[in-house]
């Protein structure tokens, strides 16, 4: 353990970073896994609801630095590229 001062505040805001980071990656995870679910039913429509909603999740993890934005852009094009095997 720390003895420095800002190094224990540091520990804890790092702490609380982590369990914020897990909990945005989680989302994410269930946002890809809705549209694969509405792709396997073959629900057009449904699918490109979850794929704009996982999109936008995925712009905000980006954009707060939880992933990288290539990343984000990258499964942004696999979740589409998912829809569009329906159209």
């Amino acid at each position: 353990m720390a003895n420095i001062k800002s190094q224990k505040k540091r520990i804890l805001t790092a702490e609380k970073a982590r369990v914020r980071n897990r909990a945005v990656r989680s989302e994410l995870k269930t946002a890809v896994k809705d549209v694969r679910k509405a792709v396997e039913a073959g629900d057009a429509e449904a699918a490109q609801t979850a794929a704009n909603k996982a999109g936008r999740l995925l712009d905000k993890a980006a954009s707060k630095g939880i992933i990288h934005k290539n990343q984000a852009a990258d499964r942004k094009s696999g979740v589409q590229k998912l829809v569009n095997t329906l159209k």
